[in-house]
């Protein structure tokens, strides 16, 4: 990105008329490291006044909700991490609310809070405390107030700790160099005039304002508002933002070759503190050696980018993705990167390394497996994709050579170059990926479609494996279809799993089936139900079938038998009919 993202804030808050200040703020500007994955924080809370609690529920929501955000997986986008941590804050001041006899000992407060990221504002709000905005010289409230009217007081509808769940309003927007936010209790906007709101931050909106001016302008903020008339805490939380990051191709192509990609290595050399020790593969795109870290003597396999893509910014962002998921991931069946070396020179990750062979291999070696074998390697294979969907990551290219068996018989899942990343996603970017990646016959088709991929996704590409283990073929034959361009997930024609295995029940064929079925939405929906149904008999599954018309329920040695049949009988009929002409 050609600049950081940048801002100007500054905040005050007064206990106001009352003995004590249930409000609170908090911001959070971590390092420019996390600011780039998880972006600047800010929020307020104002807890209900008539809790003996208050302030213990405000403010802790304000600091457990930065805390924790902050603690989150930097693969996380935004919303998933943020709405977590506002579900798990809630059920924690319920349950901590709900231990004291009396209804007024609950800890409940109002929340709102707003996530910076790149060019995106996420906003998070339950309650009646508010989130403003000002662009252009206009002001506009970014929030709605969770109040209903009882006689002549407005009571809250929602708040943090109020229910055992709570609905937490999410929005996005754009931002804008400019830009500045109000968050605010409703001691303070309750009590304020729109307009002297708009002047107060249309005077920040220009440069030159420093923070000192900030934290200034929310004082008198506070300050008009208690001269006219408020009995309540107040807050003002001002945040202007100072630079937007945009997508650069020259800083990205500045970046994606800092590093320099080795020559190809031979047994005996040396890079860092590695010894190249065997080539284990030498290829157009990568090469990949077993080496022996020098500092502690022990083995890993090393993996260098070829001198051939080293102006395919693409290919090297792939890559160096790979590093960065693979680092993030520590689980037993996922290949496991190591971190890459502070200040090193050269473009390469050291992986866990890995002694079997491949999925494929194991294929081609044993044709027509026993169920049972076929379910040993899918469960794992199963808990290595649950590792990346709980990380936020979609693996989009599953198949048998990125299935890894060990001596020892367990499943590691390889090769995160294609992996899409919901927090990464998020960053402005100027590598489009002009196809879908991944190797058809793998790919679901919204993702050749739509370039849109899920978890679903990736069960379409497992189903397809699973199938393609038990019988040595694949139940869609697409290389046709890509060539021309595919239009609608209809062209997917399933190929029963029985006309190519005689034993493999029915059941377990509509399990297959309903796996990679090519409507996203007739897919099971979590890779527990696709396990379920490897295993037993889904008797909804097998009642469908059994009321499917006629022509879907057959296979395709049925209607290829039907069309001889027909074919024979017009044959007869041909030739009997050219017999009664003569």
């Amino acid at each position: 990105m050609s600049a950081e993202l940048s801002i100007t804030f500054g905040g005050y808050s007064s206990a106001g008329v009352k003995d004590e200040n249930q409000d609170a703020f908090a911001l959070w500007q971590p390092t420019s490291g996390a600011v780039r994955y998880k972006g600047l924080g800010f929020c307020v809370a104002d807890g209900v006044s008539c809790s003996e609690h208050a302030q213990q529920a405000s403010g802790t929501s304000v600091t457990h909700f930065l805390n924790d955000y902050y603690s989150t997986p930097d693969s996380w986008d935004v919303k998933t991490a943020a709405s977590r941590v506002l579900s798990a804050l809630n059920s924690w001041l319920y349950h901590h609310g709900q231990q004291a006899s009396a209804r007024h000992n609950s800890l409940v407060t109002t929340f709102s809070g707003m996530i910076l990221k790149a060019s995106t504002l996420h906003l998070f709000h339950v309650g009646d405390s508010r989130i403003s905005r000002l662009r252009s010289g206009s002001l506009e409230t970014l929030t709605r107030d969770h109040t209903h009217r009882a006689g002549n007081r407005d009571l809250l509808s929602r708040a943090l700790g109020m229910d055992v769940r709570v609905e937490v309003d999410y929005r996005s927007e754009d931002i804008a160099v400019g830009d500045v936010f109000l968050l605010s209790s409703d001691g303070l906007h309750g009590f304020l005039d729109p307009k002297v709101l708009t002047e107060t931050l249309r005077a920040l909106a220009s440069d030159g304002r420093t923070q000192h001016d900030f934290e200034k302008a929310a004082r008198t903020l506070v300050e008009q508002a208690l001269a006219n008339g408020s009995d309540d805490n107040l807050t003002a939380l001002l945040v202007r933002v100072d630079q937007v990051p945009t997508a650069d191709l020259n800083e990205t192509h500045r970046e994606l070759t800092r590093r320099v990609i080795p020559p190809v290595l031979t047994v005996g050399q040396k890079i860092d503190h590695y010894e190249v020790e065997q080539v284990l593969f030498s290829g157009t795109r990568s090469h990949l050696y077993k080496v022996l870290n020098l500092r502690n003597n022990r083995h890993y396999a090393l993996k260098a980018p070829s001198q051939n893509f080293e102006e395919d910014l693409v290919y090297l962002e792939g890559f160096i993705r790979e590093q960065w998921i693979g680092s993030r991931i520590d689980h037993a069946h996922v290949m496991r990167i190591e971190p890459p070396l502070a200040g090193g020179h050269f473009l390469y990750h050291v992986c866990e390394l890995i002694e079997g062979q491949s999925l494929r291999q194991w294929m081609d070696d044993h044709p027509g497996p026993e169920i049972s074998e076929v379910r040993e390697w899918t469960g794992q294979i199963i808990s290595a994709l649950r590792a990346l969907q709980r990380m936020g990551m979609v693996h989009r290219d599953i198949k048998p050579e990125n299935v890894m068996i060990t001596r020892k018989g367990q499943v590691k899942l390889i090769d995160f170059g294609t992996v899409q990343v919901k927090g990464l996603a998020e960053l402005p970017s100027v590598l489009d990926e002009d196809i879908p990646v991944g190797s058809v016959n793998y790919i679901a088709p919204e993702y050749v479609i739509d370039h849109l991929a899920d978890s679903r996704s990736d069960l379409f590409g497992l189903a397809v494996v699973v199938y393609e283990m038990l019988c040595g073929e694949q139940p869609y034959k697409m290389e046709k279809v890509y060539r021309r361009g595919a239009k609608s997930w209809s062209e997917w024609r399933y190929h029963p799993l029985k006309e190519r295995r005689k034993d493999i029940p029915l059941w377990l064929d509509l399990a297959i089936e309903k796996g990679c079925h090519p409507d996203v939405n007739q897919r099971h929906q979590a890779y527990s139900e696709f396990w379920k149904d490897l295993n037993e008999p889904n008797t909804t599954l097998l009642s469908a079938y059994e009321h499917r018309p006629l022509l879907s329920r057959a296979g395709l040695a049925f209607w290829k038998s039907a069309a001889l049949v027909l074919g024979i009988v017009a044959v007869i009929e041909g030739l009997y009919i050219l017999r009664l002409n003569l």
